[in-house]
């Protein structure tokens, strides 16, 4: 049997590099400022949709709801970033 594609035995490994730590801290710095500004994303837009509610002003009321249910995603997305990223590894190792 021929092998169509040759295996060169690459597998991800800790300590290969010198900096390793460091880009981990820049990496988890982006991720609190990211986390940050969608609280203060959130509260801007339950702001905006409880004054478009209260005074009847029905886009912004509109704009203010799509604002907090972007913001929740963003917040979704941001605290499970490391989890999608380890799952999606996992089974990306499990082609051959």
């Amino acid at each position: 049997m021929v092998y169509l594609a040759y295996n060169p035995g690459v597998s991800p490994s800790e300590g290969g590099l010198p900096g390793l730590s460091v880009l981990k801290n820049v990496v988890n710095s982006i991720n609190l400022f990211g986390i940050v500004a969608v609280v203060g994303a959130l509260a801007v837009s339950l702001g905006v949709w409880a004054w478009g509610h209260h005074t009847g002003g029905h886009q912004a009321e509109a704009n203010g709801k799509k604002g907090a249910v972007v913001a929740a995603g963003a917040a979704l997305g941001l605290g499970a970033a490391n989890g999608i990223v380890v799952f999606f590894s996992a089974l990306g190792s499990q082609v051959h």
